[in-house]
């Protein structure tokens, strides 16, 4: 049987960066460091899911990260204006919660209408959304921090560290989000639609796929997601700004195209999109628990990363 790099080349270099880990810190295996790393990628995992067929379909998505930020100051907003007359409630919760997923659905609906209706190409939109959605959620906090109001903040932080059987509750979503999304772009007629966008659009159309409501779709069920993603981050910090969310697309983007998935499109694999984002949160925890690096690094390292991945799918296709 042929050794295909490309399927197993992330679950290999997970192995290494598992078993280098270990021999560079006696907790980096342990159950409580894997817990944490866990948990607080579970975020830009959620995204990444969608993300995932976003690039599939040949798109691209880089507010993903401000969307989160402002997403987050708005959910804040409304539970600390409805707590004088709900009190502090399940139901404040859910409003929120509610109003983070309506959030997330239009933004996502708008990015995919701009891009399919105006035919404005999802790089300028995307990078218009950055800069509009982190601007107003730094005009919403005045330039500062919008914090959840103390007593709910306490009420809701068991969202983020609580869980079952031990496994915290943003571990679980993510499994689920990722189980959904690998059923989804492997089994269902509308993931071979995005792979089929993806390698050829004017094929697609021709084989009676309706491309404009695919392509629409993947920015919604992204922004979606982002939803929440920001429902389960909001309880860890319980406050949002303008620093929130920063270079979240950029982790993202990268988990996908570590996984396998084609940056130019055509073919998506959520399950590696997984394994990808464990990379990125493996470095970033390793950087923190050794000296050998900087963690200030890590930014530059994932670039580094992208660009590497991204030069070997293209001498894949070049031999091809």
């Amino acid at each position: 049987m042929k050794f295909d790099l490309k399927v197993w080349g992330p679950i290999i270099a997970l192995i290494v960066l598992c078993v280098a880990g270990a021999f560079m810190n006696e907790n980096f295996l342990s159950a409580a460091n894997i817990t944490n790393v866990l948990s607080r990628s579970a975020f830009i995992g959620i995204i990444a899911v969608g993300m995932t067929f976003v690039i599939t379909t040949g798109g691209l998505d880089l507010s993903v990260g401000s969307m989160a930020a402002f997403i987050a100051g708005v959910m804040i907003l409304i539970m600390n204006y409805l707590i004088p007359s709900m009190g502090v409630t399940v139901g404040v919760v859910l409003i929120g919660m509610a109003a983070a997923l309506a959030l997330g659905f239009v933004a996502g609906l708008l990015n995919g209408l701009l891009i399919t209706k105006m035919r404005i190409e999802a790089f300028i939109v995307t990078l218009g959304g950055l800069g509009i959605f982190r601007s107003l959620v730094t005009w919403l906090a005045d330039g500062g921090t919008i914090s959840l109001d103390f007593d709910m903040r306490t009420f809701y932080r068991p969202v983020y560290y609580d869980g079952i059987l031990g496994i915290s509750w943003p571990i679980i979503v993510f499994a689920i989000v990722a189980i959904l999304g690998e059923i989804a772009m492997r089994y269902t007629a509308y993931g071979r639609h995005c792979a089929a966008i993806g390698s050829n659009e004017q094929v697609a159309r021709y084989s009676a796929v309706h491309v404009d409501r695919v392509r629409t779709a993947t920015y919604v069920i992204l922004g979606v997601l982002v939803g929440v993603a920001t429902i389960m981050y909001v309880p860890r910090l319980g406050s949002a700004s303008s620093s929130t969310g920063v270079l979240w697309e950029l982790e993202a983007i990268a988990a996908v195209i570590i996984g396998g998935t084609t940056l130019q499109g055509g073919f998506g694999r959520v399950w590696g999109t997984v394994i990808g984002v464990l990379i990125l949160s493996l470095i970033g925890n390793l950087l923190n628990l050794t000296d050998y690096v900087s963690p200030y690094l890590n930014g530059a390292i994932q670039g580094v990363i992208i660009i590497l991945a991204v030069v070997l799918q293209r001498e894949k296709r070049a031999s091809r």
